[in-house]
């Protein structure tokens, strides 16, 4: 993981990159958090209904109080903006109610961060549009992952599902397939969805979708060639965890030791 965030392009000397397991302030601030937030709240939130939709009411705690350490890892550091996909909106709200209620029984202290979405807000499966692209999902060709080789990305655009009609159109609510094969083809290459939409004038779907694997390719090659590179010299991954974790507790510490005092644990 640290190798492929190196590799995509997070430089360690402007950013601090870490193990949150290694900084457990997180864990003390998500505890004093979520003595703040009520079982209903938690119970509506999306992810918790879709995942225990799918394990069959078998979801564990862990499971259903993520969203509030997700709400610490962003206030302990005191964060203003937060980048997010679509999905994580409503943790994001979560996160920022959270903020609002601690500062109103304690007086102001968080920031009450806001979300940073881009053009892509989210990237959906493969296999079925109306759901998000996961790498924890089971169907294989339904997620495309930055070290899958060359032929496994043309498999999976081949077998990407679409529709009967052979011309490349955008229209997510009625097209939701094709118009999701559209917005991967326009982030990887950087242009709109509608410069893309006019460059494949002609194609059919079929071949459309071996021309959005092709640039798929092309746009994750260099990175794939960097993760192992990166991965050969291990020494130099866990140096960068070391001195990110060292940084964040740094910055973590005074924070969760205020937060301490605030709610009189101290």
């Amino acid at each position: 993981m640290t190798a492929a965030l190196l590799a995509c392009g997070i430089n360690p000397e402007k950013s601090i990159l870490f193990q949150q397991s290694q900084v457990p302030e997180h864990t003390q601030l998500s505890w004093i958090l979520s003595c703040m937030v009520r079982l209903p709240r938690l119970q509506h939130l999306h992810q918790w209904k879709a995942k225990t939709a799918q394990q069959k009411h078998d979801g564990t705690v862990g499971l259903l109080t993520y969203p509030v350490l997700q709400a610490a890892d962003i206030l302990l550091y005191k964060s203003t903006h937060v980048p997010v996909g679509e999905d994580q909106v409503q943790h994001m709200e979560l996160a920022q109610d959270l903020a609002q209620g601690f500062n109103k029984k304690y007086g102001e202290f968080f920031p009450v961060p806001k979300s940073i979405l881009t053009s892509m807000k989210k990237v959906k499966s493969l296999r079925d549009p109306s759901a998000k692209m996961s790498k924890s999902d089971p169907d294989k060709l339904a997620t495309v992952r930055i070290t899958d080789s060359p032929e496994e990305i043309v498999q999976k655009f081949r077998k990407a599902v679409t529709d009967c009609t052979s011309q490349v159109t955008y229209d997510p609510a009625g097209r939701a397939g094709v118009s999701n094969v559209v917005a991967i083809h326009a982030a990887v290459t950087g242009l709109s969805v509608e410069e893309v939409v006019r460059r494949s004038a002609g194609l059919d779907t079929a071949r459309y979708k071996l021309v959005v694997a092709d640039a798929v390719i092309e746009k994750f090659a260099p990175v794939k060639s960097e993760i192992e590179k990166l991965k050969m010299d291990k020494g130099h991954l866990e140096k960068v965890l070391q001195v990110g974790s060292a940084k964040a507790r740094e910055l973590a510490y005074p924070v969760c030791q205020e937060v301490k005092k605030l709610v009189g644990f101290l």
